[in-house]
């Protein structure tokens, strides 16, 4: 005769998954549109520049409605959800911390629209943060539709987010890893969240690959590199590491910068923002954009050295700027373009001085992915999965291994702190849930529970 409690519970392990699949299958397919709708925004943003021809009035045309859209963003977001600014996932951290508001629809709002101006106007911003945020508010709605405990709530929250992560890049293995290092503080584990989190990763993928027939988005074909020059991708390891903890301080830093303007002119950095940004779609669109397509085009083309460097400041400066304008994006695609930029000119120059083949140059790019991401949000796991969904190179991974390490350990050892822990202590502390702090104290351990 059943065990009528081993009965129950199966059935409401089956209840939970049902939840988590549809989670998956709407995040997917609204992911899909928002990509759609972004692609087509900035198709017919680029045929306009074209019809009106060289001269001054297309750049005249781009810094009006660049500038407009991300002004247009900023205040949607301010207005219906002030939330809905920067990527997101240290709002999702701070929900599973029951530290932040959690406003689904308002915020569903404020991100798919606000995310179409602020990206289709061509900021150096990731179309992964408003997924990512998107997806865990799809799964907050859901879950209200019945009472759950607390820590299925919270598991539902990190599927909906991993869905996002996995529609972004049609990358689900690095959306179900992600959740594992970066949420690891607030995530409860346990069969049916972990379950979750992966069942709604790999529906999500898949919608978003039928829909769209994409594969691996950055596919780049390299083959094996020597053993011995993982010794040069560990010294670009190191760089990164270095490069990655600047970018964290710097992010934070021209944030408060910008909360420093007036309340009523807080308008104004985005405006600016957006300008600059419409000029340069015209002088040098390189520097625009989230990077996705960029990246893949870096690799197959052969740019110098100067090129590089100087492509890698502006997108450098480009997100930072971009970001702390308070409009909806994320950091990851762009953090990858600039990696590649970077990779690439140390490959570029190891194969000018060493007697390294070619393929050298495309394997210091790919490492270069994985090792800032690791450097920068300390996930080296996920930074080595990602860039292997994304560029297929699989044949890599012991070099993307490598740099991945040696980034993160110099990222450690440089007294770095994963980036998004900073955003989620930044914004607690502005909210009044985290006293300041001297700077000589030991961080608030935001992954701590009460008991």
């Amino acid at each position: 005769m059943a065990d009528p409690s081993s009965s129950s519970s199966a059935r409401s392990d089956a209840a939970y998954f049902l939840k988590a699949a549809l989670v998956g299958l709407l995040v997917g397919a609204l992911a899909t549109g928002f990509h759609t709708g972004l692609e087509f925004l900035f198709a017919q943003y680029s045929s306009l520049r074209a019809a009106l021809g060289p001269g001054l009035l297309p750049y005249a045309v781009s810094v009006v409605i660049s500038a407009l859209c991300v002004t247009g963003a900023f205040l949607l977001v301010q207005r219906v959800a002030p939330e809905a600014a920067g990527s997101g996932i240290q709002e999702i951290e701070g929900a599973m911390e029951d530290k932040r508001p959690l406003r689904p629809v308002l915020v569903l709002i404020a991100k798919f629209f606000g995310g179409l101006l602020a990206l289709g106007s061509g900021l150096v911003l990731g179309r992964e943060g408003p997924t990512i945020h998107m997806g865990a508010m799809t799964a907050e709605a859901i879950s209200r539709s019945r009472p759950l405990t607390s820590a299925e709530h919270k598991g539902l929250l990190a599927a909906g987010a991993a869905a996002g992560l996995a529609a972004a890049f049609n990358a689900p293995l690095a959306a179900i890893l992600f959740i594992v290092e970066e949420t690891r503080r607030q995530f409860p584990f346990g069969y049916r969240t972990y379950m979750a989190v992966i069942i709604a990763s790999i529906l999500s993928a898949a919608v978003t690959e039928q829909l769209t027939g994409i594969g691996p988005p950055l596919l780049v074909e390299v083959d094996y590199v020597p053993v011995w020059s993982f010794s040069l991708l560990a010294v670009l390891g190191i760089l990164l590491g270095g490069l990655g903890v600047f970018f964290n301080r710097a992010l934070i830093t021209v944030m408060d910068l910008f909360l420093k303007i007036p309340r009523g002119l807080r308008w104004v950095p985005a405006l600016a923002v957006g300008a600059v940004t419409g000029i340069l779609l015209n002088a040098f669109p390189d520097a625009t954009g989230g990077g996705e397509d960029l990246v893949h085009d870096l690799i197959v083309n052969h740019y110098g050295i100067m090129a590089l460097l100087l492509l890698t400041v502006l997108r450098f400066g480009g997100v930072l700027f971009s970001y702390a304008s308070g409009v909806p994006g994320g950091i990851f695609a762009p953090m990858l373009s600039i990696a590649t930029c970077a990779g690439l000119a140390f490959g570029v120059a190891s194969v000018e001085f060493l007697p390294v083949d070619d393929d050298f140059r495309s394997a210091c790019a790919v490492a270069a992915m994985g090792g800032f991401f690791a450097a920068s949000v300390r996930a080296p796991l996920v930074g080595v999965v990602l860039v292997m969904e994304l560029t297929g190179a699989y044949a890599l991974i012991m070099p993307v291994l490598v740099t991945c390490t040696t980034a993160s350990l110099t990222a450690h050892h440089l007294g770095g702190r994963p980036i998004y822990e900073e955003l989620l202590e930044r914004t607690l502390r502005l909210a009044g849930e985290l006293p300041d702090q001297p700077p000589d104290k030991t961080p608030v351990q935001l992954g701590t529970r009460e008991s």
